[in-house]
């Protein structure tokens, strides 16, 4: 045995004759299947080189869920980097598998050194037989088509003819025939390939999507002046509500847990100790007399009800997304039948739940640990259960207090029956277990945007969100929520509210709000971030006629908002954003591009949107445009047209801009002709 053979034998090597590493998209080196939906155009890259000087070429094997391979030549990346990048349109659902394969591109290296010598007559006949001996190889290869052989063959028997100049055998080498064949089918050796990845595609809603919620006992609630008693809006009022929310356009409407509510410890408003006779008590505490997870609250109506609602929904072009919050009231039915599935204290009381300073005794977590089996059953048959009502979508309730392996194994049975479900995670905490979740198999997620309100806070979390974790966390920017009132909306009016929804609704494929946000909604209780009143643990009927009728209402300008969503595909790609240079702190400016190859219109599409993140002041500032992130050449003039406002302005490379916080603090630009 040879010495190099002894030491290959030895020792493993991770290394292929040329090197591929830090393939993307991958999720701890392909631990997990990477993200991506049926419409999105997905970056894949891999760092790879070679010693020496010779030319490589990068390419990725795509293989589709029904089994068809292409080939996508990757691009050289930033210069000295050696990224290479390639975009691709996924077009079908489920799994993709990709290698990255590397090769020695013999031509480009050929081409290259005889373009350099001959320049300076230079070993001419050593290149045109050393080219000679390049085509002859290659026609002769048996996966070569026939037409590009013959080429390849035809070039060979030209370099051959001595009486021309080696100049002019060259630019017979480099025609456009030649050049288009070897791209076509390149001139490999050393022929490298990656370990093989997986991408996990899904339907386009695991992706896009624009959510609003409300609580269906308040939609229809009344208040008899005279008896002062409740009573609470069902399936039937809240389905009245769904023409408004369709014509805002909202296509995904969450509810919070639909199930009956337990007694013990009820809660009462704001989230005090002692509940009257008339309030609701928190959806969130799940369980009664009258049944758990798998039952109907008696006040909102009977399963038809329910599955009437779900109809109305789905002919308005809107899906139901439900609660699933795997806890109990101390009245669930799990605690006499099953009470291995919570934990038992010392003193022999079962743990309510807690995360200190806050108290909830109306709640019971569920513990995963004593019989998994059980548990983990009896949350598949729950989910199933809905399922069978037409329910594709669930909204999880603080995920990041369960087990992520329950979540893995959750997800992935359901999922493997029921392709077309989704699971949103509701879990604002530490980036690690978010990640995690996202890693589990939750196709969306909440984020931390409700807390970036300023131009670098955004700027950078939106870069982190598109271009760091989009492999396995998938965001949805909600501008609210029953729990979340920021201080940025309790002070900053009307135009915070526009502010917060015309980013989140341009900057993700997937945006939410809850229901009062278009009323601007902003009273906090005092030294909380969260409403007042909250509709959490109360009735809250809204007079929608009203506030339209008062102007007090900015439903319009959502609704603008989504039809501009709808109408640009390139808003609704996640991993497309850029931003540009703005000489102001409080101007954000950021595009999104999508090209007429990969766009469902054949046409390319870029909006542009500047934004006032300070909803107190004026701002006035230059805006400093990268036109290539655009799609536009270097240094043109071109037309803007602003979607809110209609109005057409001439831009090019920097432009004055002044935006008013008060009037219109947002310009969503569609990028027009070029003058």
């Amino acid at each position: 045995m040879s010495k190099i053979n002894s030491i290959s034998s030895q020792h493993k090597q991770p290394f292929g004759r040329l090197p591929i590493l830090s393939v993307t998209p991958a999720v701890e080196s392909g631990r997990w299947p990477a993200k991506a939906y049926v419409g999105e155009v997905v970056p894949f890259g891999a760092t790879v080189f070679r010693e020496g000087h010779d030319s490589l070429g990068v390419e990725l094997l795509l293989t589709s869920p029904t089994g068809k391979q292409t080939t996508h030549r990757l691009v050289a990346g930033s210069p000295g980097s050696d990224r290479w990048e390639a975009s691709v349109l996924i077009r079908e659902q489920g799994i993709y598998k990709f290698q990255i394969r590397a090769f020695g591109d013999d031509y480009d290296t050929w081409h290259h050194n005889a373009t350099v010598k001959i320049a300076v007559g230079v070993d001419e006949d050593l290149m045109m037989l050393e080219g000679i001996a390049l085509f002859t190889r290659a026609a002769a290869e048996k996966s070569r088509s026939k037409a590009n052989s013959k080429l390849l063959l035809d070039t060979a028997e030209f370099l051959k003819e001595s009486k021309r100049t080696a100049k002019a055998r060259l630019e017979i080498a480099e025609s456009f025939e030649v050049l288009k064949a070897v791209a076509e089918e390149p001139i490999r050796s050393l022929i490298t390939l990656s370990d093989e990845f997986e991408l996990n595609s899904e339907r386009e809603r695991s992706g896009v999507g624009a959510w609003y919620e409300f609580f269906p006992r308040s939609e229809g609630a009344t208040f008899d002046k005279v008896t002062k008693t409740w009573t609470s809006g069902n399936f039937k009022t809240a389905a009245k509500r769904l023409p408004a929310v369709s014509a805002m356009g909202f296509n995904v409407l969450y509810m919070p847990p639909i199930h009956p509510i337990g007694v013990a410890y009820r809660k009462g408003p704001n989230n005090t100790l002692t509940a009257g006779p008339q309030d609701p008590g928190s959806p969130w505490a799940i369980g009664s007399e009258a049944g758990g997870h798998d039952t109907i609250h008696p006040d909102l109506g009977s399963e038809a009800d329910f599955k009437a609602f779900v109809r109305t929904a789905n002919d308005l072009g809107i899906e139901i997304a439900l609660d699933l919050a795997l806890q109990a009231s101390p009245d669930h039915p799990w605690v006499k039948t099953n009470p291995e599935w919570f934990t038992t204290r010392a003193d022999g009381t079962i743990a309510y739940a807690e995360n200190p300073p806050k108290k909830y005794q109306d709640i019971y977590p569920i513990n995963f640990d004593n019989d998994p089996a059980g548990i983990y059953a009896e949350v598949l048959r729950v989910v199933k259960h809905w399922i069978s009502f037409g329910v594709q979508i669930f909204r999880v309730d603080n995920p990041h207090t369960k087990p992520v392996a329950f979540w893995e194994w959750l997800i992935a049975e359901v999922n493997r029956e029921y392709p077309d479900v989704i699971f949103l995670a509701e879990a604002f905490t530490r980036p690690a277990m978010m990640h995690a979740l996202g890693k589990a198999g939750f196709q969306q997620s909440y984020t931390y945007y409700t807390w970036r309100n300023t131009k670098w806070e955004l700027q950078e979390y939106l870069t982190e969100l598109a271009h760091g974790s989009s492999a396995f966390f998938r965001p949805n920017l909600w501008v609210t929520t029953p729990d979340i009132l920021t201080e940025y909306l309790q002070f900053g009016g009307p135009a915070a509210h526009k502010i917060r929804a015309a980013i989140a609704a341009t900057a993700s494929p997937s945006w939410g709000m809850y229901a009062g946000y278009e009323l601007c909604e902003s009273v906090a209780r005092p030294g909380a971030e969260e409403h007042i009143d909250s509709e959490k643990y109360e009735y809250r009927p809204r007079d929608w006629k009203a506030a339209d009728a008062s102007g007090k209402s900015i439903a319009p300008y959502i609704a603008k908002l989504n039809q501009i969503r709808a109408a640009h595909p390139a808003l609704r790609q996640l991993r497309n954003i850029q931003f540009h240079n703005t000489d102001d702190t409080a101007i954000l400016a950021f595009s999104k591009y999508l090209s007429a190859e990969n766009s469902p219109t054949s046409k390319a599409d870029s909006v542009l949107v500047v934004a006032n993140v300070d909803p107190h002041a004026v701002r006035e500032t230059t805006v400093h445009l990268d036109l290539a992130k655009l799609g536009l050449p270097y240094d043109v003039q071109f037309e803007v047209t602003d979607l809110i406002t209609n109005q057409t302005y001439t831009w090019s490379a920097d432009n004055f801009v002044r935006l008013d916080a008060f009037q219109e603090p947002v310009h969503i630009f569609k990028i027009g002709k070029v003058i």
